[in-house]
């Protein structure tokens, strides 16, 4: 196995050229581990004039990605270009009907159509990797699908946006609001000019729905992901959960139930001592359980040039060696349709925080409409009056369903003595 690998990159953003950046500083190293050479051999982007910090003229260069995936002859077609429809998808389709492997970055596309576009390269003999789609550089994709190859997963959690553990993170941390600590992730450059991909959850399902097609062997379903962002996490909320002992990260979990599996996406109070509770800053962190190993938890950066290059040539390197393991750990006429869940059928610890009017009997009308929805209060934690003229109130519940907890908030929001909408994170005990 001694003739030279080729390469065509789609895409020179900055993923692309911290891939060309890697092979160019790790060549010999590459070339030791795969026993061949690794080179470039064309590269498509959507401006050739562009200063990139790197040179791009000694490759072949198309304008057209999608012609780059007929037409170079590369033995493996690298998607750097992001978007689950459109350029992306067709350059993918189109390098695998020509024979070359697919190595692509792309979360979206993974998730909305990673089920058909694995059976097409199944049939092609081809591999479709992706593990720098999902966490950055932290090998989550391999350690589900191989270092765990032996074991039942039965349920998954992890923080997968760093966007919104950067903010969740320094509103603990300085007590600001979440409009001034996302406008500072902006400026830094950890979330985009539009943020809502990142803030709304819509990112972390991306992969929520590709990791519970790896660990649990069924067809990736992004449609089956409950997903909510953490635009309503105020700076109070962070303050209670740490009052209380929790810490609040957007988190992504699945789980196989008796009845179907369970993806969500949500902000949730987690227990400080649990081991995602330590995961900080623009950190991701996953934590599987297994049914021999116990419980394994994989940590690391989740974005930037140089973690997702690292995990795209790690992609590179398996296919230099013959490496060929089905894409999603079985081959995909064995993944299985799951049922989804319904997150009404949750169950688990609630956190409410309500602002009231200060008048004689306002508890107990809580209490009573807490009761009637046959919710059982854990703690209680009432505040002085603020200027407004309002109380904060803050509620725990015992262990209770998902749809008991939202027929109670619409009935809390009715009563008169509810200044505000009320505002509910679910508690994790993980």
């Amino acid at each position: 196995m001694n003739k030279t690998l080729s390469l065509a990159i789609a895409g020179l953003g900055t993923v692309g050229v911290g891939v060309l950046e890697l092979l160019a500083a790790n060549r010999d190293l590459l070339s030791a581990r795969c026993g061949r050479s690794i080179e470039v051999l064309a590269v498509s982007a959507r401006d050739r004039s562009r200063d990139r910090g790197v040179s791009v003229d000694g490759y072949k260069w198309f304008d057209d990605p999608v012609e780059m995936a007929e037409e170079s002859g590369a033995d493996i077609f690298l998607e750097l270009i992001g978007g689950s429809e459109g350029t992306a998808r067709e350059a993918c389709d189109a390098a695998i009907a020509a024979g070359a492997h697919v190595v692509t970055a792309n979360k979206a596309l993974i998730a909305m159509h990673g089920s058909d576009i694995a059976a097409r390269a199944e049939a092609a003999n081809v591999s479709l990797a992706f593990e720098a789609a999902v966490a950055g550089g932290i090998p989550v994709i391999k350690a589900l699908r191989e270092g765990l190859a032996g074991n039942r997963v039965t349920s998954l959690h992890g923080i997968l946006n760093g966007t919104c553990n950067y903010i969740l993170t320094t509103m603990r941390e300085t007590g600001r609001p979440f409009e001034d600590v996302l406008a500072e992730a902006q400026t830094l450059g950890y979330a985009e000019a539009d943020p809502s991909f990142d803030i709304d959850g819509v990112d972390a399902a991306h992969k929520l729905a590709i990791l519970t097609s790896v660990a649990f062997g069924c067809k990736v379903n992004f449609d089956g992901v409950h997903i909510e962002g953490i635009r309503h996490v105020a700076a109070e909320d962070i303050a209670y959960a740490t009052e209380l002992g929790y810490r609040i990260k957007l988190l992504g979990i699945t789980e196989r139930t008796n009845t179907g599996i369970l993806q969500r996406v949500y902000p949730a109070m987690v227990p400080v001592g649990a081991p995602i509770a330590a995961v900080e800053g623009v950190y991701n962190g996953v934590v599987a359980e297994g049914d021999f190993v116990g419980t394994t938890m994989f940590e690391g950066r989740g974005a930037g040039a140089g973690p997702t290059a690292s995990a795209v040539v790690a992609d590179v390197v398996d296919i230099a060696l013959g490496r060929n393991t089905p894409t999603f750990g079985v081959p995909t006429g064995s993944l299985s349709q799951t049922s989804s869940q319904s997150l009404n059928e949750r169950a688990g610890l609630y956190y409410i925080r309500l602002m009231v009017q200060d008048t004689t009997g306002v508890f107990a009308d809580i209490a009573t409409t807490l009761r009637d929805a046959n919710i059982s209060i854990e703690s209680a934690i009432q505040r002085a009056r603020t200027d407004s003229g309002f109380v904060p109130v803050v509620l725990t519940t015992h262990e209770t369903q998902e749809g008991a907890i939202q027929e109670a908030l619409s009935l809390l929001n009715k009563l008169e003595s509810v200044a505000e909408t009320p505002r509910m994170i679910r508690i994790e005990s993980i």
